[in-house]
């Protein structure tokens, strides 16, 4: 059977032949460098000892020093699987997810035609490079010399003119012989519209050839030189020998270049990379003239593991952006991932290496941000987030992009860094100002109210409730350190306490962010920030270690119920001691029924929520309305109102 054209080819770089030899064999870790996809271990095909067996992981080739033997990823699977040719490639295109092609009679006569096309493209090569040296292309000599490319840098890059000719290249290729339909088949001409000679498919543009990563020409791509033209820059349409979707410019020499160490760089353009590789970045490619693509991802990360994508500087440029992180979340891998370097507004790398030369770009690169921070700029930048329902929204956002990760594990880690972010984002909000002071109607947010003097010795105001307070965070707490992966249920009870114990604080803030992660990692955080001694009195303490989901813990449901059951009381108090404040601002030594009342209600809350539900009848009473009360509740609320003084409203 053979193979389409074009078929082996993709294989190769769907496939990963580290990957391939990797289960074959055991890596040396003191000789390999992962990152560069130089990879050495003991020879799979004889017995050594030592590490002579070399793999070259960017370019899919296999070399022993030892017994000779070379090869690709075909080879491989051929020689430790003993099958033969077809075999192999049935075998590497289920794992690379290719369907195998259907038996095609004419795959030889197809594969010739690919040969002659090549060929073909080579003579257009020639023929563009001779054409700028002439007397009509003095316009694009000089627009290139102002783009900074000397005759030595246009003769390395090839670069050539297409003359504003209809047939020039055409009447040049018939008279070497070349059959129409070759020209044709090359994406050189087109046909004409009205049944005469086909005309050129460039006409009065400087052309830059496009190769493949083995080195063939296999499309052009032609930039106006009339500034009036509809289209500034021109691909050769799709043939056999070209899919723009599967291409990248300076696909090969990029490559070699990252394998030597050179970060790989994907820039908008043609002369975004030449201006790059001129001034020593390299390892450069642009896509083209389209948006990255799925099969141009995978490309890109065969080549290196963290590609930087240096964008233009402008709104088009970080929608582009914006559109390959939703196109890289799915397909992330472990080891594999984007940075993002963003020009200055206004400028692409061309401007910025002219400008302020290699060492301002060499900057960009290296603050490169990772693909998650401008997952969160695109969700959060110019946005106001000033109420739940907006909070809700943007983490519903993120959620849902986070979900299209299909790795557990990169999943989680991305989870772990927006909780990080978010909590950065609205972390200084809480215990601010704006938090202490409260909202009233039609006066807006308004400072708190001062106790009475004669409030502060209230049963209710004392500092009792303090300790309780300060009780029942050390349970809440102690029972999330020993149980973290129920944190996340209880976020935001968690960020309403009060905490006014420092050490607590940062208890509150390390369970928080590191909950997720697991016990150990919330342990190590704890040690690291407040030491062994914070988090032994916090375990020892005679009323934490009573505590039923404390003695057991990682009990997921005791846990549960201690932190509602805790956090339950705590806003009940909270509610009280509210009520007193409003009550003192509302009083102001006037009698007011329905104050008392609703004073009555809150102390009656606050004392159920103590009593978790234990109710006890003997400890009830019965007021003259039928209505029942505590004991705790008549006391509490007597030693209220004794406090405060009445008089008679007038009328």
């Amino acid at each position: 059977m053979s193979l389409p054209p074009g078929f082996l080819d993709e294989l190769r770089t769907r496939l990963s032949l580290g990957q391939v030899v990797g289960r074959k064999v055991m890596w040396d870790a003191r000789k390999s460098n992962q990152g560069k996809g130089d990879l050495w271990a003991p020879c799979p095909f004889h017995h050594e000892k030592t590490a002579s067996f070399h793999v070259d992981d960017r370019k899919g080739y296999y070399y022993c020093f030892g017994c000779h033997a070379k090869g690709d990823a075909i080879s491989f699977v051929r020689e430790t699987e003993n099958v033969g040719f077809m075999e192999a490639v049935e075998i590497l295109a289920g794992e690379a997810g290719m369907p195998m092609p259907e038996r095609d009679p004419r795959a030889q006569e197809k594969a010739d035609k690919r040969t002659q096309l090549a060929d073909v493209m080579d003579m257009a090569v020639q023929h563009f490079r001779l054409q700028l040296k002439t007397g009509a292309a003095g316009s694009a000599r000089d627009y290139l010399q102002r783009r900074g490319l000397d005759p030595a840098a246009q003769d390395r890059w090839e670069i050539g003119f297409a003359p504003d000719a209809w047939q020039g290249l055409w009447d040049v290729l018939k008279g070497k012989g070349v059959e129409d339909d070759l020209i044709l088949g090359a994406g050189l001409a087109k046909p004409s519209q009205k049944g005469g000679k086909p005309y050129d498919t460039f006409r009065g543009r400087i052309m830059f050839p496009i190769r493949d990563a083995r080195g063939r020409c296999i499309a052009f791509g032609g930039r106006a030189m009339d500034p009036n033209d509809n289209a500034k820059y021109l691909n050769s349409p799709e043939t056999e020998l070209f899919d723009k979707g599967r291409s990248l410019y300076n696909h090969g020499p990029a490559r070699t270049a990252a394998g030597k160490g050179q970060p790989l760089i994907v820039a908008e353009g043609y002369m975004d990379v030449i201006a790059l590789a001129e001034h020593g970045f390299g390892a450069s490619v642009a896509p083209l003239g389209t948006a990255v693509t799925e099969h141009q991802l995978a490309m890109l990360w065969r080549i290196a593991d963290e590609p930087i994508i240096a964008l233009d500087g402008d709104k088009a440029g970080l929608r582009a952006a914006m559109r390959l992180i939703d196109l890289a979340l799915p397909a992330l891998e472990a080891g594999k991932s984007l940075r993002f370097a963003l020009m200055p507004d206004g400028q692409d790398p061309d401007d910025l290496l002219k400008a302020q030369g290699a060492g301002a770009l060499q900057k960009l690169l290296d603050d490169a941000m990772p693909m998650v921070k401008l997952l969160w700029q695109r969700e959060t930048e110019g946005k106001n987030f000033d109420s739940p329902e907006r909070k809700a929204a943007l983490d519903k956002a993120l959620r849902d992009k986070i979900t299209l990760i299909k790795d557990p594990s990169i999943r989680q880690h991305y989870g772990q860094a927006i909780k990080d972010l978010r909590w950065d984002l609205f972390r200084p909000q809480r215990g601010g100002q704006a938090q202490k002071r409260k909202w009233q109607p039609g006066r807006g947010w308004q400072a708190p109210p001062v106790p009475m003097p004669s409030t502060k010795s209230s049963a209710l105001a004392a500092g009792d409730a303090q300790v309780t307070d300060h009780l029942r965070e050390t349970v809440i707490l102690a029972a999330l350190v020993c149980t973290p992966h129920v944190a996340e249920e209880f976020e935001a009870g968690l960020e309403s306490l009060a905490c006014n114990d420092p050490d607590h604080a940062v208890l509150r803030d390390l369970i928080l962010r590191h909950a997720q992660a697991g016990p150990e990692v919330l342990r190590e955080n704890i040690l690291a920030a407040l030491g062994p001694e914070a988090l032994d009195n916090l375990m020892s303490s005679r009323h934490v270690a009573i505590v039923p989901c404390i003695r057991t813990p990682g009990d997921a449901d005791m846990a549960r119920m201690t932190v509602a059951e805790e956090l339950a009381k705590l806003s009940a108090a909270k509610g009280l001691n509210a009520e007193i404040a409003d009550a003192m601002q509302d009083l102001e030594g006037v009698a007011d029924e329905g104050v008392t009342w609703r004073l009555a209600q809150a102390a009656q809350v606050a004392t159920q929520a103590a009593r978790s539900g234990e109710e006890d009848d003997a400890e009830y009473e019965t007021g003259d309305n039928g209505a029942r009360i505590s004991r705790s509740e008549r006391d509490a609320f007597a030693a209220l109102m004794d406090q405060i003084s009445f008089s008679k409203r007038r009328n």
